[in-house]
């Protein structure tokens, strides 16, 4: 994808979590089945990376399920930032950093983490080129033996949410700009905006996996209608 093309779509993206995240949280104040199976899995004095941790619910069930370990919170939304610590237990701390950024890893911590989570935030990442730098922070910033756990939404397996889906012209942009996978949805609550979510399949996602040496320990679907919504992978670093 051509970079000004990617700048574009996250910058789309951008505009649209500043001006809807309040009614966007409200959206997400219930944690999905495949969230609360996957952090079933965290051990108690586990250290916890949470990326696009959003309005913090990660956080406040891991508290509710007795966590004592360490646990950091990233999402490039200040207002969605701001619900997060509302009422955050005392294990979690949170930073505003955007991880399409060449240095949003920052100032984390250099010794790893024990379990770092992406959930609904890979697709919103445009370009291979884009997350596969991505993916290689990831790794880099996995302790040996630590787990990378994401989710990405599998939209067109819902009839009414396929039907949400808008021409590219609305974003300024054709077909041939964006890449196979690449959609726009419109958001229809408190106003309307548009987003940008691409679509994976296991089969690209496995490849992205191969390429930044990471093992794929388990693959598995949850949520939503005919509990097919998620796509979830558990993969271990190199």
């Amino acid at each position: 994808m051509n970079p000004e093309i990617a700048n574009q779509l996250l910058e789309l993206n951008y505009q649209f979590y500043q001006s809807f995240a309040e009614s966007f949280a409200a959206t997400r104040q219930r944690l999905q089945p495949g969230v609360q199976r996957v952090l079933q899995t965290v051990a108690t004095e586990a250290r916890v990376l949470d990326l696009g941790c959003g309005s913090g619910e990660v956080a406040r069930q891991l508290g509710r399920d007795g966590f004592q370990g360490s646990y950091v919170g990233l999402d490039f939304s200040a207002g969605l930032l701001a619900e997060a610590q509302d009422g955050a237990p005392d294990f979690a701390r949170f930073r505003q950093a955007d991880l399409a950024a060449a240095d949003w890893d920052a100032g984390l911590d250099a010794d790893g983490y024990d379990v770092i989570l992406a959930f609904a935030v890979m697709h919103h990442l445009p370009g291979e080129a884009l997350r596969l730098a991505f993916l290689g922070k990831v790794g880099a910033l996995l302790a040996p033996g630590g787990r990378f756990i994401h989710s990405n939404w599998q939209f067109m397996s819902s009839e009414r949410l396929r039907s949400r889906r808008q021409p590219w012209a609305r974003a300024g942009l054709d077909e041939a700009d964006v890449d196979p996978g690449d959609y726009l949805l419109d958001w229809r609550r408190d106003g309307e905006g548009l987003r940008y979510v691409h679509q994976y399949g296991e089969e690209e996602l496995a490849g992205l996996a191969a390429q930044r040496g990471f093992k794929v320990v388990e693959t598995f679907y949850s949520d939503g209608e005919g509990g097919k919504l998620g796509l979830y992978g558990v993969w271990e670093g190199a």
